[in-house]
């Protein structure tokens, strides 16, 4: 029992530090997949609609990169950071609230653990995007 409960909370820290890791591309996956659904739905089929996702998150990446290249002003780089770490901050709500499903049986408390989490990872993104973006390239 004792090491079914260290594999559980080492499992729940690598997902956290995996959620920290991969917050950044939180926005172009979004972008990704909803284009992906879009081409399935207007007939691609599997392949097509891979490749119109893949385009798409790369795309919107590589707009990321070029815009905080190009933008000189901190206030719009810090914007642009908080843009793209909103849906950082969903994904970490979804990624505790799938955790905490069985885990926590309050749902007053669930919700807690949740939007501290979203919080969090949301806060992480912005501040790894804006200190990217505060030193140009």
């Amino acid at each position: 029992m004792i090491a079914l409960i260290v594999v559980t909370v080492t499992l729940t820290g690598m997902m956290c530090v995996l959620a920290y890791m991969l917050a950044i591309y939180a926005l172009p996956f979004m972008l990704a997949l909803a284009a992906t659904r879009f081409a399935y739905a207007t007939g691609a089929g599997w392949f097509g609609a891979g490749i119109v996702g893949l385009v798409a998150g790369a795309a919107s990446f590589g707009l990321l990169v070029f815009l905080f290249s190009t933008l000189r002003a901190p206030i719009l780089r810090i914007a642009l950071a908080l843009l793209f770490a909103a849906p950082a901050a969903i994904a970490g709500y979804a990624l505790v609230h799938g955790v905490t499903a069985e885990a926590v049986p309050s749902p007053v408390w669930r919700q807690i653990f949740c939007l501290a989490g979203g919080a969090f990872v949301g806060t992480a993104a912005a501040i790894r995007l804006a200190t990217s973006a505060s030193s140009p390239a």
